[in-house]
């Protein structure tokens, strides 16, 4: 897969150190993969949620943040869309970010 906007993960461990070693883990696991569908998806992150518009919520560092991309499964992209805590989880609208 190739994940657009790193950037905005780069960020986001600057500003919350304690994330940074998953959000690298994540992002390596990503680049190295080929999901097709959703189901490849669930067998390597059982807790990942799956939104409509091809969207993904994955937990990270034990559920205290969530991120969430949105995939192009048949062009292999993952695009960032959010990343944060569960607070700022709670004020935005998973399904249209």
């Amino acid at each position: 897969m190739r994940v657009v906007a790193k950037k905005i993960l780069r960020d986001f461990w600057e500003e919350h150190p304690n994330s940074e070693q998953q959000l690298k883990a994540w992002y390596q696991e990503t680049l190295k993969a080929k999901w097709k569908n959703p189901n490849q998806i669930k067998k390597e992150y059982p807790s990942a949620s799956f939104l409509p518009d091809n969207r993904v919520v994955f937990n990270i560092k034990g559920n205290h943040y969530r991120l969430i991309v949105k995939i192009n499964y048949d062009y292999q992209m993952v695009w960032i869309r959010f990343i944060g805590t569960h607070a700022e989880y709670d004020k935005i609208n998973a399904k249209t970010i």
